[in-house]
Protein backbone atom coordinates (compact mmCIF):
# COMPACT_ATOMS: atom_id res chain seq x y z
CA UNK A 1 0.00 0.00 0.00
CA UNK A 2 1.44 3.35 -1.04
CA UNK A 3 1.25 6.76 0.57
CA UNK A 4 -1.77 7.80 -1.51
CA UNK A 5 -3.62 4.57 -0.67
CA UNK A 6 -2.98 5.22 3.01
CA UNK A 7 -4.17 8.83 2.74
CA UNK A 8 -7.40 7.73 1.03
CA UNK A 9 -7.98 5.14 3.76
CA UNK A 10 -7.51 7.81 6.46
CA UNK A 11 -9.98 10.14 4.73
CA UNK A 12 -12.57 7.39 4.31
CA UNK A 13 -12.20 6.37 7.96
CA UNK A 14 -12.81 9.94 9.17
CA UNK A 15 -16.43 10.09 10.44
CA UNK A 16 -16.73 13.69 9.17
CA UNK A 17 -15.72 12.84 5.60
CA UNK A 18 -16.26 9.14 4.87
CA UNK A 19 -19.57 7.28 4.86
CA UNK A 20 -20.60 3.64 5.23
CA UNK A 21 -21.79 2.12 1.97
CA UNK A 22 -22.62 -1.24 0.46
CA UNK A 23 -21.39 -1.91 -3.07
CA UNK A 24 -23.08 -4.46 -5.28
CA UNK A 25 -22.01 -5.40 -8.80
CA UNK A 26 -24.84 -5.42 -11.35
CA UNK A 27 -26.64 -8.72 -11.67
CA UNK A 28 -25.57 -11.28 -9.12
CA UNK A 29 -22.97 -9.32 -7.20
CA UNK A 30 -22.54 -10.09 -3.53
CA UNK A 31 -22.81 -7.06 -1.21
CA UNK A 32 -19.47 -5.53 -0.22
CA UNK A 33 -19.53 -3.24 2.84
CA UNK A 34 -16.96 -0.42 2.68
CA UNK A 35 -16.30 3.24 3.49
CA UNK A 36 -16.29 5.77 0.69
CA UNK A 37 -16.09 9.49 0.08
CA UNK A 38 -19.31 11.00 -1.29
CA UNK A 39 -19.95 14.42 -2.74
CA UNK A 40 -23.08 15.79 -4.35
CA UNK A 41 -22.12 18.71 -6.56
CA UNK A 42 -24.70 20.42 -8.74
CA UNK A 43 -23.93 20.47 -12.46
CA UNK A 44 -25.22 22.77 -15.11
CA UNK A 45 -26.47 20.98 -18.22
CA UNK A 46 -27.82 22.46 -21.41
CA UNK A 47 -31.26 21.39 -22.59
CA UNK A 48 -33.01 23.10 -25.49
CA UNK A 49 -30.83 26.22 -25.13
CA UNK A 50 -31.72 26.44 -21.44
CA UNK A 51 -29.32 25.94 -18.54
CA UNK A 52 -30.62 23.24 -16.21
CA UNK A 53 -29.20 22.68 -12.74
CA UNK A 54 -28.91 18.95 -12.08
CA UNK A 55 -27.94 17.24 -8.82
CA UNK A 56 -25.28 14.57 -9.17
CA UNK A 57 -23.50 12.17 -6.85
CA UNK A 58 -19.77 11.46 -7.06
CA UNK A 59 -18.25 8.60 -5.09
CA UNK A 60 -14.53 8.15 -4.47
CA UNK A 61 -13.40 4.65 -3.55
CA UNK A 62 -9.99 3.00 -3.51
CA UNK A 63 -9.04 0.75 -6.40
CA UNK A 64 -7.51 -1.61 -3.83
CA UNK A 65 -11.01 -2.10 -2.37
CA UNK A 66 -12.84 -2.43 -5.70
CA UNK A 67 -10.59 -3.44 -8.61
CA UNK A 68 -13.44 -3.06 -11.14
CA UNK A 69 -16.55 -0.88 -11.27
CA UNK A 70 -18.99 -0.99 -14.17
CA UNK A 71 -22.05 0.97 -15.25
CA UNK A 72 -25.13 -0.44 -13.54
CA UNK A 73 -23.35 -1.37 -10.31
CA UNK A 74 -24.84 0.20 -7.17
CA UNK A 75 -23.83 1.84 -3.90
CA UNK A 76 -26.35 1.83 -1.04
CA UNK A 77 -25.72 4.70 1.37
CA UNK A 78 -28.33 4.86 4.09
CA UNK A 79 -31.68 5.20 2.32
CA UNK A 80 -30.06 6.30 -0.98
CA UNK A 81 -29.37 3.85 -3.79
CA UNK A 82 -26.83 5.24 -6.26
CA UNK A 83 -26.46 3.57 -9.65
CA UNK A 84 -23.10 3.88 -11.42
CA UNK A 85 -23.16 5.77 -14.72
CA UNK A 86 -19.39 5.76 -15.24
CA UNK A 87 -16.14 5.28 -13.34
CA UNK A 88 -12.69 6.63 -14.07
CA UNK A 89 -9.34 6.09 -12.37
CA UNK A 90 -7.50 9.04 -10.88
CA UNK A 91 -4.11 10.08 -12.27
CA UNK A 92 -2.20 8.21 -9.56
CA UNK A 93 -4.17 5.00 -10.16
CA UNK A 94 -5.26 4.87 -6.51
CA UNK A 95 -8.97 5.73 -6.56
CA UNK A 96 -12.09 5.53 -8.67
CA UNK A 97 -14.10 8.68 -9.34
CA UNK A 98 -17.57 7.26 -9.83
CA UNK A 99 -20.42 9.29 -11.33
CA UNK A 100 -23.78 8.05 -10.10
CA UNK A 101 -27.48 8.76 -10.42
CA UNK A 102 -30.16 8.32 -7.77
Amino acid sequence: MGVFDEALAVLAADPNIGVEATYRAAGTGAPVPLRILRSSPDRVADAFDTAVLRATDVVTVGIALLPAIDAGDTFAIGADLLTVDSAERDAAGVAWRVLCRR
